[in-house]
């Protein structure tokens, strides 16, 4: 555990799925480029090859595209994908880097025929900026207002067709008029440790690290499901190996590891185990409020319901109910804990 846990670096967190500054040398090298290499989300992918094969029999761009699930799950590699299976160029940005209508007008008349736009965090965009997504995704076409007051008029540009490609975490904040004019929504979602093993194999090879296939499943099996948790424990492991066994991430190369780093077997983190821990010692399980929560543990209570809270609903441990949280028996189990049956507050009725 952590000593000074109200000074905990949530930047440094291994197991977040958030992308940081320091994801971005490894996340390039290992991103695939084509759909053959891409690893896991069959439907998705199946779906996708399709509708990409049937733009290019027409001679067509992409319909629109959104793809939404959690951080992590490779939103902006499928963009990638897509670009190049249709031997097009992507300009990349971000609905909180779009400030003003002009931006969003700046980058769409520099698009040529074809192109992919992706917009990561597309329900982040600011709504006056998103009207002028409106006529450019569906009629191809964006109004400019020049000048101001009486002498104001209206001009027309049209632009070529694109593909918009958004991404979000959130797709229940998008707006209505936005969410309709995608014509392909998929869902990503959370990879099995089967297919995280490959990737794991799949990475090692390209940052040519020595793993085996024990190796690969032991950090597979505590990536939360996401392939930027596994490339980021892959490689600290590696450092692992190479001072205390010989270079090869074996099974007991990368338990020690992430031992180490306070990783267990379910991917539970220190921070995870204190939120429950705190949770059982101090209010007998739950129901317990969010802000409450907050308070007891140092950390932003939006914090703890995007980035704590989700992964432990997935596997189990916390329930949210109508009076609060509340921690189930499993999670009891987890960590310990001789589950209070005699708590009449506690339900799990949703």
């Amino acid at each position: 555990m952590i000593e000074n846990e109200f000074e905990y670096d949530f930047e440094n967190r291994m197991s977040a799925p958030e992308y940081t500054p320091a994801d971005e040398e490894i996340e390039n090298s290992l991103r695939p480029k084509q759909l053959t290499d891409y690893v896991g989300q069959e439907k998705a992918k199946e779906n996708l090859s399709i509708y990409i094969k049937a733009a290019k029999q027409r001679g067509e761009p992409l319909d629109h595209v959104l793809f939404y699930g959690p951080p992590g799950l490779g939103k902006t590699t499928l963009a990638g994908i897509v670009a190049n299976e249709m031997g097009v160029n992507i300009r990349v940005t971000s609905g909180p880097a779009i400030e003003k209508q002009g931006d969003l007008v700046a980058i769409l008349s520099n698009l040529e025929q074809g192109d992919v736009l992706f917009i990561d965090e597309i329900h982040r965009l600011n709504r006056t900026v998103e009207e002028i997504l409106y006529p450019a995704m569906e009629d191809g076409k964006i109004d400019i207002i020049i000048g101001k007051g009486p002498s104001a008029r209206s001009y027309q540009l049209s632009l070529p067709k694109f593909t918009l490609i958004g991404a979000t975490t959130r797709a229940g904040q998008l707006s209505a008029p936005l969410r309709d004019r995608f014509g392909v929504i998929l869902r990503l979602e959370m990879y099995t440790p089967e297919e995280l093993s490959q990737i794991v194999k799949r990475s090692s090879k390209i940052l040519n690290i020595p793993v085996d296939d024990e190796g690969a499943y032991q950090i597979a099996s505590r990536s939360r499901g996401t392939p930027r948790i596994a490339n980021r424990l892959l490689k600290r492991s590696r450092d692992f190996a190479e001072v205390k066994y010989e270079g090869v991430i074996t099974a007991e190369a990368a338990a020690s590891a992430l031992n180490s780093m306070e990783i267990d077997e379910l991917g539970l983190d220190s921070i995870d185990r204190r939120l429950l821990t705190t949770m059982i010692k101090n209010y007998n399980g739950g129901p317990v409020g969010l802000e409450t929560i907050s308070a007891a543990i140092g950390e932003e209570s939006v914090t703890i319901e995007d980035v704590y809270e989700p992964y432990l609903m997935q596997i189990g441990f916390l329930a949210r109910t109508p009076r609060g949280r509340i921690v189930t028996p499993a999670g009891y189990k987890h960590l310990g804990f001789e589950n209070n049956t005699d708590n009449p507050q506690q339900s799990f009725d949703l």
